[in-house]
C-alpha cells in the first residue's frame, strides 16, 4: 500500500523545512482576509458569523491534508452559503427556529461531504468536466444577484418577510421606501463606497479592502449613535474553538436534505477542483481530481463533527494565498490556527460589527461574483451557451438552487447530445492533384459513378444513428450508386446500438447493390464491432487500412463499367463486366 496516496500530506511536508517563512507570512494574510469573509458568509447562510469562523478553521485543515492542491483554502464560500441557506429556509426559518436550522445545516453538511467523498473513493473526479463553464458563470451570476438582493433589508433598514423572492423585496422595498433608515443605509452606502475605494484607488491595501472598510463602517456607525437609531449590530460572538457535536442524522433528515446535499456537494467539487486547476495553470502543479473530491468530502465530513457548516474552495483567498507566496498547504493550516488564535483573544470586538456595514460589503461580494468578461464573450461566441448561461442564471434567480443548478447542466447535454448526434458528413472526390477532398471545397474535384466515397466526422452512437441512416438512404434511392466506401478516420467510437444497425444496412447493401467499405477505421473504434462478434456477420474484407488498396478491390467487384471514370481502376476492363 502507498502511504502517501492515503495520506497526501506526507508527499508535501518534507518540503516545509524550505518553505515554512514563505507558507507563515501567506497563512497570516490569509487570516486578515478571512475574518469579514467568514462573517458575511456565515449571515449569507442564515447562521450566526461563529459558525462562519468555525467553517474557516475546520475546512481549510483538513482539505489541505488530504487534497491535491498546494494553494487550493477551503472554507466558507458565497455560492455554498446561500445554496445552504436556500436549501433550508423551505424546511425552518432561523428567524422562528434557530437551534432547528442550526441543526440541519450541520446534516446538510455531513450528507454534502459524503456525497464528495464517495465520489472521490469511487474516482468520480471526472463528472466536473462534463459541466459546462456556462452554467458556473450563470449559477454564481444568479447566486451573486439573488446575495446582493437578499442583502437590501440590512441596507436600507426595512424588514423584509423571510422567504421572499426577488420579485416580493423589490415590490416590499419600493413600497416601503419611505421607510427607510437612512442612518442604517448611510453606513451601508459609506462601508460599500470605502471598499470600492480601497480596492481601486489604494493598490498595496487592495486585498485587505474588505477588512478595511468593515472596520470604517463600524467606526461610522459608532459615531453615528449605532443602536440608539436602530443600527443593528451581529451580537455577541462566543470566544471558544468549535465544539465537538454529532450531527443529528436520521431518516427523516437524510430524506429531507440529501437532494440538496448533493447539488452542494456537486457545486463544492466544480469550485474546488476549478480553482485548483486554474492555478495550476499558473504553478505547473497537476490536479488529482479524484483526491480532491475525497480532500473536500472529508472536510466537509469531519467539520460537520465540529459545527461547521459546508465550504469548498475560495476563490479570493486561494487566489490571494498563491500571491502571498504559499509554497504548500502549510499555510491553509496557518492560517486556520492563527484565526482560532484571533478568535479566543478578539471576539468581543467582532461584535460591534453592523449589519449595515456586512450588507454594504455583501452588495460588493455579490456584484463581484457576476463575471461580465465571460458572460460576454458567452454573449458573442455561442448561442447555445448563451442559452445554457441564461436558463441557469434566471433558474437560479427564480426558482430553487437546486432546480437551477440541474436544469442548466440538462440544456447543457442536451446540446451537446444534438452536436454529436448530426456528425458532419462530407463527399470526398479526387483533385487534380490526385487528393481526396470535400467536394465542397474544390467544386473541380471528381467523383466515381459507381462508388460513393463519404468522410463521417464524429462517433456512430444511438444518437446519431438516424442522421446517418437517413443519408445513407438517399444514396440507395439513387441506382447510380453502387458502392459506398466511408473514410473513417474521424470515427471515435461505434457503440452496440450502432453495431447493430451496421450489421443491418451493410446486408441490404450487399444483398441488393454493392456494399458498403470501411478505410482507415481506429482498432478502438472495432472494439464494439469485434466483442460483439458483428465483424464476423459483416464480413473482415470490407475493411481497409487505406484507400488506395479499398479503391482497388472494390473496382474488382465491380459489374457495371464506370461512367465517370476518376481512378485508374475505373478504366482498366472490368473482370465482371459480362458476367
Amino acid at each position: 500500500m502507498n502511504f502517501k496516496n492515503l495520506f497526501p500530506f506526507l508527499k508535501w511536508l518534507p518540503l516545509v523545512k524550505k518553505t515554512w517563512k514563505d507558507d507563515l507570512i501567506a497563512g497570516i494574510t490569509g487570516t486578515i482576509i478571512v475574518i469579514p469573509q467568514a462573517v458575511a458568509f456565515a449571515m449569507i447562510a442564515g447562521l450566526p458569523p461563529i459558525y462562519g469562523f468555525y467553517t474557516a478553521m475546520i475546512t481549510p485543515i483538513i482539505a489541505a491534508l488530504f487534497g491535491s492542491s498546494y494553494h487550493l483554502i477551503s472554507g466558507p464560500t458565497t455560492a455554498i452559503s446561500i445554496v445552504v441557506y436556500s436549501t433550508l429556509i423551505k424546511i425552518v426559518s432561523p428567524e422562528s427556529d434557530l437551534e432547528t436550522y442550526i441543526s440541519l445545516a450541520l446534516v446538510l453538511t455531513f450528507l454534502a461531504g459524503l456525497f464528495q467523498f464517495l465520489m472521490g473513493v469511487f474516482r468520480m473526479g471526472k463528472l466536473v468536466n462534463f459541466v459546462s463553464h456556462s452554467v458556473i458563470i450563470g449559477f454564481t451570476a444568479g447566486a451573486g444577484i439573488l446575495i446582493a438582493f437578499k442583502q437590501l433589508k440590512h441596507v436600507f433598514g426595512i424588514q423584509v418577510p423571510q422567504g421572499s423572492t426577488i420579485v416580493d423585496i423589490v415590490l416590499h422595498i419600493s413600497r416601503n421606501i419611505f421607510d427607510t433608515n437612512w442612518y442604517v443605509f448611510g453606513v451601508a452606502l459609506g462601508t460599500l463606497v470605502i471598499a470600492v475605494l480601497v480596492k481601486i484607488v489604494i493598490k498595496p491595501l487592495s486585498r485587505y479592502y474588505m477588512l478595511i472598510a468593515m472596520i470604517l463602517g463600524s467606526v461610522g456607525a459608532i459615531l453615528l449613535g449605532g443602536e440608539a437609531h436602530g443600527i443593528e449590530t451581529v451580537g455577541n460572538i462566543p470566544s471558544n474553538l468549535p465544539p465537538f457535536n454529532v450531527p443529528d442524522i436520521n431518516f427523516n433528515t437524510i430524506n429531507l436534505l440529501s437532494s440538496g446535499a448533493m447539488v452542494l456537494a456537486l457545486l463544492g467539487l466544480i469550485e474546488a477542483v476549478a480553482i485548483g486547476r486554474s492555478i495550476g495553470l499558473h504553478t505547473h502543479q497537476k490536479i488529482d481530481g479524484n483526491q480532491e473530491f475525497i480532500g473536500q468530502g472529508l472536510s466537509n465530513l469531519i467539520g460537520s463533527f465540529f459545527s461547521s457548516y459546508a465550504g469548498s474552495g475560495s476563490f479570493t483567498r486561494s487566489g490571494v494565498n498563491h500571491q502571498a507566496g504559499a509554497k504548500t498547504p502549510f499555510a491553509a493550516i496557518i492560517a486556520s490556527l492563527f484565526l482560532m488564535i484571533v478568535l479566543l483573544l478578539l471576539a468581543s470586538y467582532a461584535s460591534y460589527l453592523p449589519k449595515a456595514a456586512m450588507g454594504g460589503i455583501i452588495l460588493l461580494v455579490g456584484y463581484n461574483l457576476i463575471d461580465f468578461h465571460h458572460i460576454k464573450q458567452v454573449y458573442k461566441s455561442s448561442r447555445r451557451e448563451l442559452i445554457i448561461l441564461l436558463t441557469t442564471l434566471l433558474g437560479t434567480l427564480f426558482f430553487d438552487l437546486e432546480f437551477a443548478l440541474i436544469t442548466g447542466i440538462f440544456v447543457s447535454f442536451f446540446f451537446y447530445l444534438e452536436r454529436t448526434s448530426k456528425p458532419n458528413i462530407a463527399i470526398l472526390g479526387l483533385n487534380k492533384k490526385g487528393r481526396f477532398v470535400n467536394i465542397i471545397r474544390d467544386k473541380n474535384a471528381k467523383e466515381c459513378s459507381n462508388l460513393k466515397i463519404i468522410r463521417i466526422d464524429g462517433s456512430i452512437y444511438f444518437g446519431s444513428i438516424e442522421k446517418i441512416s437517413d443519408y445513407l438512404a438517399k444514396l440507395y434511392d439513387n441506382d447510380e450508386t453502387r458502392h459506398v466506401l466511408i473514410a473513417a478516420e474521424g470515427i471515435n467510437f461505434i457503440d452496440l446500438a450502432a453495431s447493430e444497425w451496421l450489421t443491418h444496412e451493410i446486408a441490404k447493401w450487399q444483398n441488393s447493390r454493392g456494399g458498403i467499405y470501411f478505410t482507415g477505421l481506429k482498432i478502438v473504434s472495432q472494439d464494439v464491432l469485434r466483442k460483439g462478434g458483428f465483424i464476423n456477420k459483416m464480413g473482415e474484407n470490407i475493411f481497409f487500412s487505406d484507400k488506395k488498396t479499398a479503391i482497388t478491390e472494390i473496382h474488382k467487384k465491380m459489374i457495371k463499367p464506370c461512367k465517370i471514370k476518376v481512378f485508374d481502376e475505373c478504366k482498366l476492363s472490368l473482370l465482371n463486366e459480362h458476367k
